[in-house]
């Protein structure tokens, strides 16, 4: 790793996406010895530095990314409607050179590619439906790894083990033990560290932070973040109060009956482009003709705030996400 990478990532605390996207991309050293680290709570062994790494949807290959491991990478699956993810992404011109798998995770589409390192997770692609799943790719001889934000809780197929910050500073470090690029792990977690307090700084007490609704898509009830997806931190960092913290899940779906309950203040509305039903002005009309949202102080007050997908699951864009959603809500008197 070169040191100039290292002084360029900590002087760009208030830069995050600008951070990851400046990582020099120096191939790492082949080969390597096994490393073991903690994955789910469970010892992971890999047996050397992977070569051809598959991973699926955009915030986890974004990790890949930030860490200059464009090189390793044999190929990227996301889900219809990416493209304004990649458009966004602060590595572009790491999307533009791998290679798309297209928008199915599937058992033919992973072993065309020939990996030998999987990294997804649960609802992330990881799915006994589908036949994808860790045990499966074992017999490729390939090594699965799975998301943190995305682990199960032991005996259950909900999600979340430890707050989300701590599980994208957990995946940095062990993608970065794995394929020898600790210290820029270290460094990114480093600023990211930073760019989170600075924006904690500005937030109100307990007793007077925003109510803020979660609203990625309704089928027909709304899906939203618990306490142990991403949003759970984007929001409380970011001076807020997510209004189904009491959760005990990752993504997951609850009732209008309760959201509109909730009364939130501030609605976030994840952005992605997978059909017309799921622009933003399109959940915007949702949230406005429906009998029991139309009543929420946000959409009375009209406080919608959207960010990008990958801005809103585990990955490196969730830093400056905080920042942006701390000056919404500072701008709303929040």
């Amino acid at each position: 790793m070169r040191t100039r990478s290292v002084i360029v990532c900590l002087a760009a605390l208030l830069v995050l996406s600008g951070c990851g996207a400046q990582v020099e991309e120096a191939p790492p050293e082949s080969g390597g010895a096994a490393v073991t680290v903690q994955n789910c709570r469970a010892p992971l062994t890999v047996p050397g530095r992977p070569a051809r790494v598959v991973t699926n949807d955009t915030g986890i290959t974004e990790i890949m990314f930030a860490l200059g491991l464009s090189d390793r990478m044999a190929g990227y699956a996301s889900y219809a409607g990416k493209e304004r993810d990649i458009e966004s992404s602060p590595w572009r011109a790491d999307f533009r050179r791998t290679t798309s798998l297209g928008d199915g995770f599937t058992r033919e589409v992973i072993q065309s590619a020939d990996p030998d390192f999987v990294f997804a997770g649960w609802n992330y692609g990881f799915k006994e439906s589908t036949g994808v799943t860790p045990d499966w790719i074992r017999t490729l001889g390939a090594t699965p790894y799975q998301l943190t934000e995305a682990c199960r809780q032991p005996g259950t197929t909900e999600r979340g083990i430890m707050p989300p910050l701590d599980a994208l500073y957990s995946d940095l470090a062990n993608i970065g033990d794995i394929f020898g690029v600790r210290d820029r792990a270290d460094a990114l977690v480093a600023a990211y560290r930073a760019e989170v307090a600075k924006a904690d700084e500005t937030a109100p007490p307990i007793d007077r932070r925003a109510r803020v609704f979660l609203f990625d898509s309704a089928d027909p009830n709304p899906f939203t973040s618990g306490r142990y997806a991403a949003p759970q931190q984007i929001i409380s960092e970011a001076g807020g109060a997510n209004i189904f913290a009491d959760l005990a899940d990752s993504w997951t779906s609850t009732s209008w009956e309760a959201a509109a309950q909730r009364d939130p203040q501030v609605i976030l509305i994840v952005d992605y482009g997978a059909g017309p039903q799921n622009t933003v002005d399109a959940k915007i009309r949702q949230l406005a003709t429906h009998p029991l949202m139309s009543q929420t102080e946000a959409v009375r007050e009209k406080r919608f705030l959207a960010l990008p997908y990958a801005a809103l699951v585990e990955g490196p864009r969730n830093p400056a996400a905080i920042t942006q959603v701390a000056r919404y809500l500072r701008s709303k008197g929040f």
